[in-house]
């Protein structure tokens, strides 16, 4: 029987329990002191504590990780996604402890975990890529060079980067100095690698990518698209599936080039080839994440097909139980990814308990998370509270399913992003499925500095309010019941 450590946390750590839950496998937990409350402690069969609440001193520690499944008689280890999950070295770390890695091997992470690499090893293999610099840049001198080769505009990008740090868009010659110390100091500050390298940049382009998954048998089948364009600041906030008004051929080839570009580096487990597509429909290879996506539920809601089950299907050495033949994408799914940000002060980060937490429920939703009401939001580590998703058979009543969820998700006690989401939904471009990788900076301002005779008005009515509830709670009624007069005196609002 196999056991499976979770090296995660939060809503992945609760999605990767529930699947083992599924295959009938004995599911270990890991936390920090932080998380020592937290929901995927309890939902796991055990739980062990791995360190205090920095991630480099407990989700990050591959020996404590390891230390964990030997001390539990885990069998896999399920990084999920961040932390270790395209750790090469860690994965090396597992195979020589006889525990199995949920995920490809390392030559597959190391081939595609640093960018210039990546980039040589797809051109190599027939896929198309971006134009840009071969290799890394040695210095500003060859960054000139470079860009007065393939002309302006052109991105600056971390070699060792991902989830759209280290990236700088320079529009001319004037800019690119000043791009080019932000990116290596991004890069330094994020990757422990200055390293950056330059690519032509897409004018308009739509980030769309390209589910794949591959088994130890020699199998290696796509499951189609993902629409990943909706972004802020780099980060993927909606994604959708299919991707809107792509035509089905092109759809088709990426699914084709995906799968080549997979088993060009011997790919073996879930993984995503991401791709800029121009407005001709034209397609450049971008990255490979050699790990689940946090965007994984659209697929599974469009193909039937679980993810997870499949990862750890194939971990234990079966084949996976799908083949390109029986693969087909239904209707139509929509998530957003709810932050705990607030939208007024530039989306920074708000952290705190959740006084309030009632997600959507009705046909056709499917929420991801790992908090309950009450829990804390903590500070240390990403701001993800859940992932909201919507399906239905097509897209205009995805829209409108997606966009009643939102306004029926209940959070409070601290700041979020709920309004943004349904400022994108509710577009124009957006509900015309005519967007790309800007449509974000197109959308007005949600929240402008208040006057301060606003905040007195405010505050005026929030004494009021909370005055009146006072009465209500204080104030006996003529015809008070015992319970009710219990209730009251007990402070709980009785009418």
């Amino acid at each position: 029987m196999h056991k499976v450590l979770i090296a995660n946390r939060g809503e992945i750590a609760c999605r990767v329990i529930r699947a083992c839950k599924e295959l009938g496998l004995p599911s270990v937990a890991v936390y920090s002191d932080a998380d020592a409350q937290s929901r995927h402690v309890w939902l796991a069969d055990e739980a062990v504590r791995v360190g205090p609440a920095a991630s480099a001193e407990s989700y990050l520690s591959g020996p404590r990780i390891l230390q964990a499944a030997k001390d539990t008689g885990a069998t896999l280890i399920h990084p999920g996604y961040g932390f270790l999950s395209e750790n090469a070295s860690f994965r090396e770390q597992c195979d020589a402890a006889g525990v199995t890695f949920v995920g490809p091997g390392s030559y597959a992470m190391r081939q595609m975990g640093i960018k210039t690499l990546a980039r040589d090893t797809m051109k190599a293999a027939g896929v198309p890529v971006v134009p840009g610099s071969e290799g890394p840049l040695r210095d500003f001198a060859e960054a000139q060079r470079v860009c007065l080769e393939i002309g302006y505009p052109v991105m600056l990008k971390a070699a060792a980067g991902g989830g759209g740090r280290g990236i700088r868009l320079v529009q001319a010659e004037h800019e690119l100095e000043a791009a080019f110390d932000g990116a290596r100091r991004e890069a330094a500050a994020w990757f422990s690698d200055p390293t950056v390298y330059i690519e032509k940049a897409i004018i308009r382009p739509r980030h769309i990518e390209i589910q794949v998954l591959a088994d130890g048998h020699g199998n290696t089948v796509h499951l189609f698209d993902r629409e990943c364009s909706v972004q802020r600041r780099n980060q993927k906030i909606i994604e959708e599936s299919p991707a809107p008004g792509l035509s089905n051929q092109t759809r088709l080839a990426m699914g084709e080039v995906a799968v080549q570009a997979a088993r060009a580096v011997q790919y073996v487990g879930a993984g995503t080839i991401e791709f800029l597509v121009d407005p001709d429909e034209r397609f450049y290879f971008m990255e490979m994440n050699t790990r689940l996506q946090v965007e994984h539920p659209v697929t599974e809601l469009v193909t039937g097909v679980d993810l997870v089950v499949e990862q750890l299907r194939i971990a234990m050495g079966q084949p996976m139980s799908v083949s390109q033949a029986t693969l087909s994408q239904r209707g139509h799914a929509i998530e957003c990814r709810v932050y705990a940000e607030d939208p007024s002060r530039g989306f920074l980060p708000s952290p705190g308990p959740l006084r309030v937490y009632r997600p959507p429920i009705g046909p056709g939703l499917r929420v991801d998370d790992g908090v309950v009401e009450g829990d804390v939001v903590s500070n240390h580590y990403d701001a993800m509270i859940a992932k909201l998703s919507a399906w239905a058979p097509d897209r205009p009543a995805c829209i409108g399913r997606i966009r009643a969820a939102l306004n029926t998700f209940e959070i409070g006690g601290i700041q979020h992003n709920i309004e943004h989401l349904l400022q994108v939904v509710g577009s124009e471009r957006f509900i015309a499925g005519r967007y790309d990788t800007g449509i974000v900076g197109t959308l007005p301002p949600l929240h402008s500095e208040p006057e301060e005779d606003e905040f007195a008005e405010a505050l005026a009515v929030l004494l009021h309010d909370r005055q009146r509830r006072q009465t209500v709670l204080t104030q006996p009624a003529a015809d008070e019941s015992t319970w009710a007069r219990a209730a009251r005196q007990a402070g709980l609002r009785t009418r």
